[in-house]
């Protein structure tokens, strides 16, 4: 799915444009017992509280593609074949309404999710999105296609104590204190299926949710949809990086991050500026390039590109944002005694030198503040 692919399904979690007729779900404590289940028309909620349950389903399609938001996508084998295949595709062709269905997605879930002893609601809703027909030039026309797109929706959001507060009882002209209740959070994680790309159902992807890129909940990935757990944005750094060093060895020096920090900072600024609907990515002859580039030996930048294949995959396209920090520079010594911060921006200008046999870095400076005290230099 593309960037605008989502924000059109996005647009759809509002109360006069969906056609989301219940809102199920199951209530689970720390002992992964279903305490509770939800079973409820839209239409009959109060306008508030349909809100918030449309809010909290819109929160599994939101957020950064690459990190918060991640391509699952099925082989030909687990969709002509599979349990976890079958059984998603059932809850989009009952459309949810079958009890049975839902209670083994629901048995599914608590089986392989973990949510590190937090009580927890599992929210589920269909949708029938009639898709309507867009012309090539990108513009919508009022008359409605023939497709009609039926997907599910999940997000599971913990729910933990409230804290207790004074509250004012006009019946008594007072002040007393509330009792502690059961807060529904943010959704940690969730998922749309099937995919919608080219405007259209695709059965092979879904797309799963998580609010925090370095906990992908790998182990929800591997209980609903069975496949290799894709990497981390975290993870993919890490190996990025550790590939580079092992790779370049003395040819890893700063000059050279400071190139890399450079290209992706203006990759991220032309991806910005061009309004692409598919997601930033670069490949291993991309970074190739900008090592070759930096006078990097070739011997080197092959066995770097080789390290890539074997780490991401042979036609492996990853987000730069992934492998390059672009929001800040940051140096810090071997021994962790000294760490520098810098703007982006000015990162090409730290240098490096020797002075009587000693490494030193030197950081163009005007003015100096130590411990937030203007000092003279």
């Amino acid at each position: 799915m593309n960037r605008k692919e989502i924000s059109e399904l996005r647009r759809r979690f509002s109360p006069d444009k969906n056609a989301i007729g219940h809102i199920y779900g199951c209530y689970v404590n720390t002992k992964k017992e279903i305490i509770a289940y939800l079973d409820e028309s839209l239409a009959a909620m109060p306008p508030e509280e349909a809100e918030k349950y449309l809010g909290l389903l819109k929160k599994a399609l939101s957020g950064t593609q690459g990190k918060n938001l991640i391509d699952i996508v099925f082989s030909t084998q687990q969709v002509v074949d599979s349990p976890e295949h079958k059984l998603l595709v059932s809850l989009r062709e009952t459309e949810l309404k079958d009890p049975a269905v839902r209670q083994a997605f629901y048995d599914k879930v608590i089986e392989s999710l973990d949510m590190d002893d937090s009580n927890y609601l599992v929210l589920l809703a269909h949708d029938a999105y009639d898709v309507p027909f867009k012309s090539k030039d990108g513009l919508t026309f009022d008359q409605v296609s023939d497709t009609m797109f039926h997907y599910v929706v999940c997000c599971v959001c913990p729910v933990k104590e409230g804290k207790a507060a004074l509250g004012f009882y006009a019946a008594q002209n007072e002040f007393h204190s509330y009792g502690t209740n059961q807060v529904v959070g943010q959704p940690e994680l969730g998922f749309l299926f099937p995919a919608f790309d080219d405007r259209a159902a695709n059965i092979y992807n879904a797309l799963f949710y998580t609010r925090k890129p370095d906990q992908l909940h790998q182990e929800f990935i591997d209980g609903i949809f069975h496949i290799e757990p894709p990497m981390s944005a975290a993870e993919q750094r890490e190996t990025f990086e550790t590939i580079l060093s092992e790779s370049l060895g003395e040819a890893c020096t700063l000059r050279l991050a400071q190139n890399l920090h450079e290209w992706v900072r203006d990759k991220v600024e032309e991806y910005k500026e061009s309004r692409a609907e598919e997601p930033l990515a670069v490949t291993a002859a991309d970074v190739s390039a900008v090592l070759l580039d930096s006078q990097v030996p070739e011997a080197q930048v092959q066995a770097f590109a080789a390290r890539f294949a074997e780490s991401f995959g042979a036609s492996a396209a990853l987000d730069p944002a992934n492998l390059v920090s672009t929001g800040k520079f940051e140096l810090e010594t071997g021994d962790g005694a000294a760490k520098v911060s810098l703007d982006p921006e000015q990162s090409s200008y730290i240098e490096t030198t020797e002075i009587d046999g000693r490494k030193y870095l030197l950081v163009p400076v005007e003015g100096l503040r130590v411990n937030g005290l203007s000092v003279e230099m």
